[in-house]
């Protein structure tokens, strides 16, 4: 049926067709939810650059960060939908009504692509007096509120695993919050954090370059990126109910957006996930 009516909307001219076929008539902005250098932002750059040539226009980034990724949000709802201005988010927009971050969610936008699932892992500073989850557990208890905890606020990926820890074990820290994973990985290799739940694509060079050490991977099943690295099950088996569990990372287009250009547009995104570059810097985080 879809292949008859499309026959039928040609047939008659319909204004939709013209709007494909234009698209996109000047430069397209692209919002990040979170800060440079984070593993939103990473992907989203990465990725970018492949539809642009599929699309034949530009792509214009642009971080815009607070409320935990719901002021990006609320400024793409706000705006047209035409398909010129596209979100790049992660998870956490699935989280701001139940956790009273904001009135809007996914359920306001149509997704264009979903382009990678991430794994969280918890990291340390290199000095930090502890090395696995266990000693880290055990410092914690004989120094209430001494561990500087990196967050990026309620609702973000610190704060879903920081909130995982304390509903099997009491976590007596202290936060300090960032405007995403970015800026919070750089102050815990400057010292300014002490632990710091992240994404393991965002961290994975400062645990290779040694500004970082791995403390327990949150997932079942060990990273082939880190081997050595032990799961949180391995060495907590009380996590296994609550895993696995990780971010994703995907672009949207407020709802209403023409039907034709959200075609495009997936069509674009679709076609850059192919991209040899793209799938390498996926696989190897």
């Amino acid at each position: 049926m879809k292949r008859t009516l499309l026959g039928v909307a040609v047939a008659f001219g319909l204004a939709a067709a013209p709007a494909f076929a234009e698209f996109p008539e000047k430069d397209i902005q692209g919002i990040i939810q979170w800060g440079a250098g984070g593993s939103t932002d990473t992907v989203a750059r990465a990725i970018t650059p492949h539809a642009e040539k599929v699309l034949g226009g530009t792509v214009v980034m642009q971080n815009l960060t607070g409320g935990v990724g719901a002021i990006a949000l609320n400024q793409v709802a706000n705006g047209e939908a035409d398909g010129y201005t596209l979100l790049f988010g992660a998870e956490n927009p699935l989280l701001y009504k139940v956790m009273g971050l904001g009135q809007k969610d996914y359920a306001d936008f149509t997704p264009i692509n979903v382009i990678a699932r991430g794994v969280p892992i918890l990291v340390a500073r290199p000095d930090a007096p502890f090395n696995t989850f266990p000693e880290m557990v055990e410092y914690i208890k004989a120094n209430p509120k001494t561990v500087k905890f990196g967050s990026t606020g309620p609702g973000g990926l610190p704060s879903v695993v920081t909130s995982m820890i304390s509903s099997k074990i009491p976590l007596d820290v202290t936060f300090v919050p960032y405007d995403g994973d970015g800026p919070a990985l750089t102050a815990l290799q400057g010292g300014a954090v002490d632990v710091m739940p992240a994404v393991l694509g965002a961290a994975l060079e400062g645990i290779k370059g040694g500004k970082m050490k791995p403390i327990a991977l949150f997932d079942v099943d060990a990273a082939p990126q880190l081997p050595d690295v032990p799961t949180i099950t391995a060495t907590n088996p009380e996590f296994a109910d609550l895993l696995p569990w990780g971010p994703f990372f995907g672009i949207f287009v407020k709802k209403g957006t023409p039907d034709d250009v959200v075609a495009k547009l997936t069509a674009a995104y679709a076609e850059a996930a192919k991209a040899p570059e793209f799938v390498e810097l996926i696989d190897g985080r």
